[in-house]
């Protein structure tokens, strides 16, 4: 890794990050960014990581959660809203 100061009050610094990715999932990223208006790869990263630390949609449990929802969906496991109400003795309010 290297630093460098940021320019700012001294107190921050840039640190660089090295990761690996296959090349069909780079193509992805690049195309995603460019397509996006982003200046670069790098900002588009950094924007990415800042949104999903900011505003974290799922965790693993909720994942897998929501997962076994669409299976239950589609081997027909679910029940209407309605029906819901009338086994678990709920109001519609």
């Amino acid at each position: 890794m290297s630093e460098a100061s940021t320019g700012g009050d001294d107190t921050d610094d840039i640190v660089t990050v090295n990761f690996k990715a296959t090349e069909s999932f780079l193509e992805q990223i690049d195309d995603t960014w460019q397509g996006r208006g982003f200046n670069s790869r790098s900002e588009f990263i950094r924007y990415t990581l800042r949104d999903a630390i900011e505003f974290p949609t799922f965790d693993r449990d909720e994942l897998i959660a929501l997962l076994e929802a669409e299976a239950d969906v589609k081997e027909d496991g679910t029940m209407s809203a309605e029906e819901a109400r009338e086994r678990f003795g709920t109001d519609d309010a």
